[in-house]
């Protein structure tokens, strides 16, 4: 193996997430890094992020192209991200079998027709935060952001709301960098429990959702799921279809009430809803880090140096959205910005499925807010808007707002 100097480490917190991202750049269009205790190479380069997201020469299966892989399945907090078996894991065949049967969930028509039901959530929802007194302050992360998303994936896999909210906490601690290998593995064994008690409950009463319709896949069409597969795809569907878009919408109200000009300018005319939501994606994407994928064979970077075949690569989409290389004045937030190319939902064959759907929510939830509560100011206490513990997620522990003034 290729000898390196002393890797990088991140921050398991992400304290100062920018800070970071940009010591990151500044070592080159990829940087070594520790990552929990795994070594492998940033990208922050998304040029150079491109060309890797669609070679054949880099593969996300670790089982078959990761030499770390059974080290790190049993001793590395973030062991479930490679270990699961599903088209976020696969590589060639594998994944285009497996990315078809998953597809048809998230096509357009059935994304249109999921339009209506958002509208009713987002309604209920904003009903709920009118009970909030004038003047008083309400966590828009806990009472809004969170429950929609949770709420529309149960209604695309057919998981009754109580249950949807249960898988809340674990799917939390997924996304979570600061567990130890022994909480990590627990919180992966009652995950793994709910979905199959999920499962069961479906092939006793299966119904029109897409949990259902994988759980019955026959040997017909040639596109069956063994159980493994059949589990971690339901997980993957879980954890993408929520948390992701728990931060989009947390990213934007946050960004809007902290830069009120940019709201003036949707307001005004002068830009879209969904340019805020492009502009959020760009600037504050729901994922920073996503872990990991590997070399296939020896693959040279600009500067001379080389991702050995066997190394792991993590894919920085946070420090690639701000690439002064990229955009103009990337720090900046502005959703009139003309380009707002950007990687957050990936790029190539493993572009996020549900990218439309988060796309929606976002664009619909954001609307509906700020029509109801035009008002809105951010209130935050000492440490209220810290973010979240977490390598992989990006949004914040909580998002207190002021929705109307006081009275009088």
């Amino acid at each position: 193996m290729t000898q390196h100097p002393p890797p990088f480490v991140l921050d398991p917190a992400a304290r100062d997430a920018d800070a970071e991202h940009a010591l990151l750049r500044a070592q080159g269009s990829a940087a070594r890094i520790d990552i929990l205790g795994v070594e492998a190479w940033s990208v922050t380069d998304p040029v150079l992020l491109k060309e890797l997201l669609t070679s054949p020469d880099v593969s996300k299966d670790a089982r078959r192209h990761w030499p770390g892989f059974d080290e790190a399945v049993q001793t590395w907090p973030l062991a479930l991200w490679v270990a699961a078996t599903n088209m976020f894991t696969a590589y060639g065949g594998d994944h285009r079998r497996l990315r078809r049967i998953v597809a048809p969930a998230f096509s357009a028509r059935r994304i249109a027709a999921l339009q209506p039901t958002v509208e009713g959530i987002v309604e209920r929802l904003l009903d709920g935060l009118e009970a909030t007194p004038p003047g008083e302050v309400a966590d828009v992360r806990e009472l809004f952001a969170y429950p929609l998303p949770i709420a529309v994936i149960g209604t695309l896999l057919g998981v009754p709301e109580d249950r949807a909210t249960e898988f809340r906490g674990l799917v939390n601690d997924v996304f979570a960098t600061t567990l130890t290998p022994e909480e990590a593995a627990a919180n992966a064994e009652q995950l793994y429990a709910m979905l199959d008690a999920l499962i069961a409950a479906k092939r006793a009463e299966p119904g029109e959702d897409m949990a259902s319709v994988l759980i019955a896949l026959g040997e017909a069409d040639g596109q069956t799921l063994a159980e493994e597969e059949l589990r971690d795809t339901l997980l993957l569907m879980i954890n993408a279809g929520y948390e992701t878009t728990v931060n989009l919408i947390d990213q934007a109200v946050t960004t809007l009430l902290t830069h009120p000009e940019q709201l003036t300018h949707v307001r005004e005319g002068r830009a879209t809803w969904p340019d805020v939501v492009e502009e959020t994606l760009r600037h504050s994407p729901p994922v920073k880090h996503l872990p990991l994928r590997y070399a296939l064979a020896d693959i040279p970077l600009p500067d001379g140096r080389t991702i050995a075949e066997g190394e792991a690569i993590l894919a920085s989409y946070a420090a690639a959205n701000r690439h002064p290389g990229w955009h103009t004045d990337p720090d900046a937030f502005d959703v009139t910005r003309i380009t707002k190319e950007h990687l957050a939902f990936g790029h190539g064959i493993h572009f996020c499925l549900g990218a439309a759907l988060a796309r929606m929510e976002g664009e619909i939830a954001l609307g509906a807010f700020f029509e109801r509560f035009p008002d809105a100011e951010l209130a935050p206490a000492d440490g209220d808007m810290r973010p979240v513990a977490s390598l992989i997620s990006n949004g914040h522990r909580s998002l207190p707002v002021r929705l109307r003034p006081p009275r009088g």
